[in-house]
C-alpha cells in the first residue's frame, strides 16, 4: 500500500514477516486527516495479514518523527463536528495500534510532540535517538491532549503525563522519556538505532506468531472501553479547538 501526494503519504512494504509502515508529511511529519484515515486502514489490513509477524512504525526523514496535528487543518475547523472528526482521527490509529494482532515496534529519530508522543506510546517497543525530545504542547493552544492521554498514561504514568501535560512550553529529554518507559531503547545516532532495530524485529519474527498475537492481547488487557472513551475525548477537544483562545494561539504559531 503506497499514496504520496503533496499532502503527506503512508507506504508500508513486507520484508521477513516484518511490516515497515512509513509516513511522511511536508510539516513535520504532522498528520491531517486523510494521512490520519490512510493509517489506520494500513493497520487494520495488516493486522489480518498472516504473513506479517511484527510491524515498524517510522517516519520520513532524519528531522521530527512526528509534529502531531496539522495546525493547517486545526485553523480550517469550524464546527463542533469538523473538530470532532478530525480528532476521532487520533482516536482510530490508537485503537487500531492497541487491536492489532501484532507487536509494534516504533522508531522516533527526532523530536516528538502531541500527537507524535501519542503514537510512540500506542508502539509496543520504541527504538530513539538523542535527538528525540518530547512535548505536549496542547494545553499552551488551549486544548488538550485529551485524546492520547490514555495511551500516554498507560505507558508512561499518570503522574509522568501530568508533568507532560503542565509543562506545555517545555521539552523533555529522550533520557527523561527512557526513564518513565516511553522509550525502550535510546541510541547516540540513527546508525546504530536502525542496526539494534534489524536485530531486534528479525528475532522477534522469528518467534512463534501466534504467541506474540497472544502477547499483544495480554499487553493490552483492560483497553477495551477505549473503544468509546478516546471518541468522547475527541468531542472534548473538538469543542475546544473551536475556542478563540486556539485560533489566536495557532495563528501566532505559524507567524
Amino acid at each position: 500500500m503506497n499514496t504520496t501526494n503533496t499532502n503527506g503519504f503512508i507506504e508500508s512494504k513486507i520484508n521477513n514477516n516484518i511490516a515497515t509502515i512509513t509516513f511522511g508529511h511536508p510539516a513535520s511529519n504532522s498528520f491531517p486527516t486523510h494521512l490520519l484515515k490512510e493509517l489506520t486502514e494500513t493497520l487494520n489490513v495488516i493486522s489480518e495479514n498472516n504473513a506479517v509477524s511484527i510491524v515498524i512504525l517510522k517516519s520520513q526523514g532524519d528531522g521530527a518523527f512526528c509534529a502531531g496535528a496539522s495546525f493547517d487543518e486545526l485553523l480550517s475547523i469550524n464546527n463542533f463536528e469538523e473538530g470532532k472528526t478530525f480528532f476521532s482521527g487520533f482516536a482510530n490509529v490508537i485503537n487500531a495500534m492497541r487491536t492489532c494482532n501484532k507487536i509494534i515496534v516504533g522508531r522516533v529519530q527526532g523530536k516528538a510532540v502531541g500527537g507524535g508522543v501519542g503514537l510512540a506510546s500506542a508502539c509496543d517497543y520504541v527504538f530513539a535517538t538523542q535527538k528525540a525530545s518530547i512535548k505536549l504542547s496542547e494545553l499552551a493552544i488551549g486544548i488538550g491532549p485529551f485524546v492520547i492521554e490514555p495511551v500516554v498514561s498507560r505507558k508512561i504514568g499518570k503522574t509522568a503525563t501530568t508533568q507532560l501535560t503542565l509543562t506545555a512550553h517545555d521539552w523533555k529529554t529522550p533520557q527523561w522519556a527512557f526513564e518513565k518507559g516511553l522509550y525502550s531503547e535510546i541510541f547516540d545516532s540513527t546508525d546504530e538505532m536502525d542496526l539494534a532495530l534489524e536485530k531486534f524485529t528479525l528475532k522477534l519474527a522469528s518467534y512463534n506468531p501466534d504467541s506474540l498475537k497472544e502477547m499483544k492481547q495480554v499487553f493490552w488487557e483492560n483497553t477495551t472501553h477505549w473503544s468509546t472513551l478516546l471518541y468522547d475525548r475527541a468531542a472534548i477537544s473538538g469543542q475546544l479547538v473551536l475556542s478563540d483562545f486556539t485560533k489566536n494561539a495557532l495563528n501566532q504559531l505559524k507567524k
